[in-house]
């Protein structure tokens, strides 16, 4: 595998982009040997990114403890449902419409939620672009539906924030303990202070535990907030 310049520029980054992704790669495996063991045996990892959408934060939502076709589905069959996938959209569709789009009713009320606050302004989402990790965090946790793991992903997919480590998500804390061959009573503490070592650059990652966990199992399951 061709590496790139593993030397980072004098501004840290705070957002991955194509340009420099595979920079951080390199960086990440420069100074962790099980995180070039994932390069060398698996190469990159996909960069995975998602528009600043409505769609894509309803996306997140139905992820939400069950599997990634699942959700997919969900969103597919929504997206036929009302053409444009929009707050407004949403919230004229009946809860029976709903659940013909394999929308539970705990997420029709999250869905709606998000919808409600879009539409009346409460969120912007062109807005939480310019705001600081934690600030979006603060913004969206207020919504019903919305905890940790929902904002992780949304800074890591749709922000493209450099430095998220999503302790919630199973699929990135079972790979790290399986490639650090660590035991399965590891606490959440410890799993966060491993991470802290591949900070400020945490989101890449997780993107390459995630590519890890992939290429070694069928299982594809994504947490609840």
């Amino acid at each position: 595998m061709k590496k790139t310049n593993t030397a980072l520029p004098h501004n840290i980054p705070t957002t991955f982009n194509a340009e420099n992704y595979h920079q951080l790669c390199d960086h990440l495996a420069g100074a962790d040997h099980d995180l070039k063991a994932i390069l060398d045996t698996y190469s990159y990892p996909p960069m995975w990114t998602r528009a600043n959408t409505f769609e894509a934060l309803v996306h997140i939502i139905l992820e939400q403890q069950v599997s990634l076709a699942s959700a997919l589905a969900a969103l597919n069959k929504l997206r036929e449902r009302t053409i444009q996938l929009t707050p407004d959209a949403v919230l004229s569709l009946s809860d029976e419409e709903m659940r013909a789009c394999f929308v539970s009713r705990q997420k029709t009320v999250y869905i709606r939620g998000l919808a409600q606050a879009i539409r009346g302004g409460e969120i912007n989402l062109e807005m939480l672009k310019q705001l600081s990790d934690d600030e979006v965090r603060s913004k969206l946790i207020s919504l019903k539906g919305i905890g940790n793991w929902t904002i992780d992903v949304y800074l890591m997919f749709v922000l493209q924030r450099v430095d998220i480590f999503p302790v919630g998500d199973l699929a990135a804390v079972n790979a790290l303990k399986r490639l650090k061959q660590l035991p399965v009573s590891t606490t959440r503490e410890q799993v966060l202070e491993i991470s802290e070592g591949w900070a400020p650059f945490r989101s890449v990652a997780t993107m390459m535990l995630w590519h890890y966990y992939l290429s070694n199992t069928a299982k594809k399951i994504a947490p609840v907030d």
